[in-house]
């Protein structure tokens, strides 16, 4: 016989932990008072007891009730976001892709599906049904974080999470056609200014300048027309005009083949015009816009003009043109007020402080005796700042001349020493570069940053100082000697001239620098070589301090055997990688090279003493051997330039360079 069995159900209640909590709350607080109304009046807990049975039953019933309902709420509820999540999927305007181990397509949800039209891929290989989707996603799989990729001419945020195989792809094509669109449609301002116009008209007719200025002004006036361009002619030789990013870019790829048929076209009406523009993008000040694209003009014209320069805010700058020799167009009048000017700081400044280039030539020795020179003829002490590591073997024979003199000895001073000497009242002038990178005396540089001035004949680059007192940059100049030479026919005639020593160190730095008067030479730098050798230069004496040694010139014999030709106009010397050789070396035996039948351009990678790379050009004018060193970092002129590499081998920089030759001789055919 069976054993009867009693099963006890929990109320649903009382499986929730704060209703149980509370229910043993309210239990506690009834047992306690019928307890003390029993003790009380046996009648009185009687009553309380019946009422107790009859409210405890009531309130189960209704706290069950309570419970299933919310029960019920809760099933409902999971039951519409469990639903929501499946049409979600389905139908958020989200792309869901989900893979297996093997990359074939698990799952994919109908807005993805939409890309790939009528084409069923469940089960295939992503590989074969989406090759290019399956490259992006291969490319990225490892990476953690939203990226943003082209596929199917559209523009998609992609996520991938590995663990789960599925790839998520957001369509952001309007945004981003509404943010290329906002950016084509960014403002650019510029300035175009015509170099030479003004020592054209001198000597033109009426006329001849009114048929010149329509010329122009109608070539230019086709020209925005053709790209849409806003232009306003502001003065006889200069306009401003406003463009979009996106008609700057379409005037780049023509590589401002303006400058060109302007030149061209006035050459053959005999009136040589060239243009110098710069462009400011990139910033929603037009103010400062109008600032930049001035500051770009000049910097255009700095580097010798029939170029353009186009820098946007914060970034580096572009330039386009300069394939031609500059104009001489600097005139008396400017080299006496530059020298007035220069006069007036010096006799408000304390001291003088002349900073040539780190490894100095002939050429910034000489400019810097030339401008100590000026300042003693205005009775200013004048510091010449030198670090003896920065020496090349064609200048210590000067070096050994100017010990034995005692007064010149003295003033020629280190950077350390500069350093201490120098008060906020004292001047800095650089000779010979506009770098303060280059310079001899950095930190003297960044000290006396707002009392620099400049006197150069290179290029002006980027890296020119942002406020100096006085720049007398003019690319037209053969050196910087022969600019500093016009200075001393504006000083007083009662002061001590210059001494044979120093007009003889001048001769030396302009003859360096125009290998004997063959190349960038022009009427004025006769006239200065002239004022100098009436001043006592002793060409015996430049002829001795240019003379080579035994092991330099064998040095440079060697560098020619090792040449190669790239092409019959194009030669180039691959040095050794474990010898190292001095920049000076380097740079004769391209100057050589130049003098072989048909070669118009020579280069020479090196091993520098200083552990880098470094590479030397020349031309004879035909190929622009400047925007080639500016491809690889560094500078010069149109027919001299240099750069240095770091972190290269030799192999790795000639890679570059030719290159880099290759790319400006394609550009040059082009236009």
């Amino acid at each position: 016989m069976k054993k009867a069995t009693f099963h006890f159900n929990v109320p649903p209640f009382l499986k929730n932990r704060q209703m149980r909590n509370i229910s043993f709350f309210i239990a506690l607080i009834l047992i306690s008072g019928l307890v003390i109304s029993f003790l009380y009046n046996f009648w009185l807990g009687v009553l309380l007891l019946v009422l107790a049975c009859v409210g405890l039953t009531v309130v189960i019933r209704d706290l069950n009730l309570v419970e299933q309902r919310v029960n019920n709420y809760m099933a409902d509820l999971s039951y519409v976001v469990s639903r929501g999540e499946q049409e979600a999927l389905l139908e958020m305007p989200v792309g869901i892709l989900m893979l297996d181990q093997v990359q074939r397509v698990k799952w994919i949800n109908p807005y993805l599906q939409k890309y790939f039209a009528d084409e069923r891929i469940f089960g295939s290989a992503l590989e074969t049904a989406a090759p290019e989707l399956y490259k992006i996603i291969r490319k990225h799989w490892n990476q953690t974080e939203a990226f943003t990729a082209t596929w199917q001419q559209r523009q998609f945020v992609m996520l991938i999470q590995r663990q789960y195989q599925t790839i998520y792809l957001l369509d952001i094509t309007k945004y981003a056609e509404v943010e290329i669109k906002y950016e084509n449609e960014k403002i650019s301002i510029g300035e175009i200014y015509l170099d030479n116009f003004d020592e054209l008209s001198q000597a033109m007719s009426d006329q001849e300048i009114s048929n010149l200025r329509n010329y122009v002004t109608n070539k230019l006036s086709s020209w925005a027309q053709q790209y849409g361009v806003y232009l306003k002619r502001i003065n006889a030789d200069h306009y401003m005009m406003m463009l979009y990013v996106e008609t700057l870019e379409k005037i780049e790829q023509d590589k401002f083949s303006i400058l060109d048929t302007i030149r061209k076209e006035t050459i053959q009406q005999n009136y040589p015009i060239t243009l110098s523009v710069g462009i400011a993008y990139g910033d929603s000040d037009l103010n400062k816009l109008a600032e930049l694209a001035q500051s770009n003009l000049d910097l255009a014209l700095g580097r010798g003009g029939d170029q353009a320069v186009i820098k946007p805010v914060d970034e580096p700058a572009r330039f386009y043109g300069g394939k031609t020799n500059p104009m001489e167009k600097r005139t008396r009048v400017r080299a006496r007020m530059i020298t007035h000017a220069l006069q007036d700081l010096m006799k408000s400044s304390d001291q003088i402080f002349v900073d040539g280039h780190r490894f100095p030539d002939m050429d910034s020795w000489g400019a810097a005796l030339g401008i100590r020179r000026i300042a003693q003829m205005n009775n200013k002490q004048c510091y010449i700042v030198f670090d003896e590591e920065d020496v090349h073997t064609d200048i210590q024979r000067l070096l050994q001349e100017i010990k034995q003199d005692s007064e010149l000895n003295a003033a020629v001073i280190t950077p350390e020493k500069a350093d201490k000497l120098a008060t906020d009242e004292s001047l800095l002038i650089m000779v010979d570069h506009s770098n303060p990178i280059m310079g001899a005396a950095q930190e003297l540089n960044q000290r006396l940053s707002n009392r620099t001035v400049i006197i150069d004949h290179h290029r002006r680059g980027e890296n020119f100082p942002a406020n100096p007192l006085l720049a007398y940059v003019e690319p037209y100049a053969s050196s910087a000697c022969e600019l500093i030479t016009e200075m001393f026919e504006y000083q007083a005639g009662d002061v001590e001239p210059i001494s044979e020593l120093e007009a003889t160190a001048m001769l030396a730095g302009i003859v360096v620098d125009t290998q004997s008067f063959t190349v960038r030479t022009g009427t004025r730098t006769f006239d200065a070589a002239s004022y100098l050798r009436s001043s006592g230069a002793d060409v015996d004496q430049v002829s001795y301090f240019l003379k080579e040694n035994r092991d330099n010139y064998l040095a440079e014999i060697h560098l020619i055997s090792l040449v190669d030709f790239l092409s019959d106009q194009i030669a180039i010397i691959t040095a050794e990688v474990d010898r190292n050789y001095d920049a000076v070396t380097a740079a004769k035996a391209v100057d050589s090279l130049l003098s072989v039948n048909q070669v118009e351009a020579s280069f020479i990678v090196y091993q520098r003493t200083n552990d880098k790379i470094g590479i030397s050009a020349r031309s004879n004018g035909k190929i622009n051997v400047q925007l080639i060193m500016e491809e690889l970092g560094g500078g010069g002129h149109l027919t001299a330039g240099a750069t240095q590499l770091a972190d290269k081998d030799i192999t790795a920089a000639r890679t570059e360079l030719v290159a880099a030759i290759k790319k400006q001789t394609e550009a040059a055919t082009e236009v």
